[in-house]
């Protein structure tokens, strides 16, 4: 059963680390956890590079910790899928986020919407695998009916508080992206 609520639990975190890349109007260092630069040869994280920093609401700061790795952070930057252009004043790369459209406000709900099914599935698969794993076990004599269906059971409730975080988590995402 552990490992089941484990599988669960992954969906919860990963959902969880998704969510940190989605821009919800204001600059978020997290969004550029994803993003690699090439340091000598080698993709590295971002953070492992430079310094990140958010001066204002939608600026973000990346000050290298080597001048040489501005042209590098940009480019990186650059062909992310992050729809941003950033600047340099020769010692920072500096990323201005625009105001959201309401129209991508809507297009970024309905993504996390479609992130937050996604992790239910993954629920839901944890949850049949761990029913099949009682029912061989109660075929195979080692768990009693009743046993078997206390399994079942506390499969379902492992199942149902899951899906009830992965739903909290959607909707406080989207209301934060929709407000503006």
């Amino acid at each position: 059963m552990n490992d089941y609520e484990e599988k669960m639990q992954k969906a919860i975190d990963s959902l969880t680390a998704d969510f940190a890349t989605i821009r919800a109007g204001r600059a978020n260092p997290h969004i550029l956890d994803k993003i690699k630069v090439d340091y000598y040869g080698t993709p590295t994280n971002l953070q492992s590079v430079a310094n990140v920093s958010v001066p204002e609401a939608r600026t973000i700061m990346i000050t290298p910790w080597e001048a040489s790795m501005i042209k590098e952070i940009e480019k990186a930057i650059m062909i992310s899928d992050l729809g941003v252009n950033p600047n340099n004043d020769g010692k920072n790369v500096i990323v201005n986020f625009p105001e959201l459209t309401e129209e991508r406000r809507k297009e970024l709900a309905k993504d996390i919407k479609k992130k937050g099914e996604d992790a239910k599935v993954i629920v839901r698969n944890a949850r049949r695998d761990a029913n099949e794993a009682a029912k061989k076990q109660n075929k195979a004599g080692e768990l009693s009916d009743d046993e078997y269906a206390d399994a079942e059971d506390d499969i379902q409730k492992a199942t149902d508080k899951f899906v009830k975080e992965i739903d909290k988590l959607v909707e406080s995402k989207t209301k934060e992206v929709l407000t503006v």
